[in-house]
């Protein structure tokens, strides 16, 4: 009897499907266990590199670059240590370009925080039709830069349409000069900007005012709250880290302005350069083939690196001192 029942548990066993085997660490057999720790990185491998090369490497090669007095077409240079940043301290050609720089992002900014949120306010109501101007509003942001640019050197020229409407108007005695005075210059860039930007941060403004509780207005209407007064006291608190993020992502933005400068003002950026912003200056100095200089160019890079990340940290701690109670 005993035998039976020891050749049926046997057959038992032989028939039943093996046991999965446990790997060390208690994980079940299947891929995990022919799994490799490296397997991970193969997929991430693509993106990494896409970082490394385009974006780590290029940075650390600047910093680098700043040390030395390499030039544009000879490459390589000697080490000169600090002199590029000391140079910085005495050149009046780059506290100009910073000047206006700053100049462009203090007026720039404020105008791409407010205008795009009254224009969401005004967009967000579901009518008949607001779609065609939503989309009017967005169209001057996948427009090419270069060409709106040229658009409006023609219209503010001093033969342009502005100018001739204005004098025919009898507004005017003579033409302002919109391309060639500095300021009026830098003025018409920014307006330039914040022109074609309106519609693609009123697409910020409009994700989030979605956020906002309808019942807020609700009860603010019943209170007796008019548009302004829940515009203040509702709209603006609820999108309030949007527009910290708006600020951040214009404020980045204005300091990198090349194009509008370069296009309206010419290729010297005004008459002698005095419209000239920094990124205008870097190519000014690091890549002009005859007197240019990539040490020195790659020192104002960094000079504007480091005037963009304290422009980011203002613009938080400003945000986050508004948050608190």
């Amino acid at each position: 009897m005993t035998t039976r029942i020891t050749s049926r548990r046997a057959a038992v066993r032989a028939a039943s499907p093996p046991a999965r085997r446990r790997s060390r660490g208690g994980a079940t057999s299947g891929a995990a266990l022919y799994r490799q720790w490296w397997t991970p990185l193969l997929w991430t491998a693509p993106a990494i590199a896409v970082i490394v090369g385009f974006g780590i490497f290029p940075f650390v090669n600047t910093v680098v670059l700043s040390f030395t007095d390499a030039r544009p077409l000879g490459g390589g240079g000697s080490w000169v240590g600090w002199e590029n940043y000391a140079r910085l301290l005495t050149d009046s050609a780059f506290w100009l370009a910073t000047r206006n720089s700053i100049f462009y992002a203090v007026v720039a900014v404020p105008l791409l925080v407010v205008l795009p949120l009254v224009l969401a306010q005004l967009v967000v109501t579901r009518i008949p039709g607001i779609g065609f101007f939503r989309t009017g509003f967005y169209a001057p942001v996948v427009a090419s830069m270069v060409a709106v640019a040229l658009v409006w050197q023609s219209l503010l020229s001093e033969r342009g349409p502005v100018n001739s409407a204005l004098q025919q108007f009898g507004l005017i005695s003579s033409p302002i000069p919109f391309l060639s005075d500095t300021t009026l210059l830098l003025l018409s860039a920014i307006a330039l900007t914040v022109w074609k930007g309106l519609g693609w941060y009123m697409i910020f403004y409009l994700a989030a005012l979605a956020n906002v509780p309808k019942e807020l207005y609700e009860a603010a209407e019943l209170d007796g709250a008019g548009p302004v007064r829940q515009f203040l006291h509702i709209t603006v608190p609820g999108v309030r880290l949007t527009m910290l993020l708006i600020a951040i992502m214009s404020g980045i933005g204005s300091l990198r302005v090349f194009t509008e400068i370069y296009v309206l003002g010419g290729a010297t950026g005004g008459l002698g350069g005095q419209a000239r912003t920094l990124p205008f200056y870097i190519r000014d100095t690091a890549l002009d083939p005859i007197a240019g200089n990539a040490g020195y160019g790659a020192a104002v890079s960094v000079a504007l690196f480091l005037l963009t990340v304290g422009l980011a940290v203002l613009s938080h701690r400003l945000g986050s001192e508004k948050e608190e109670p």
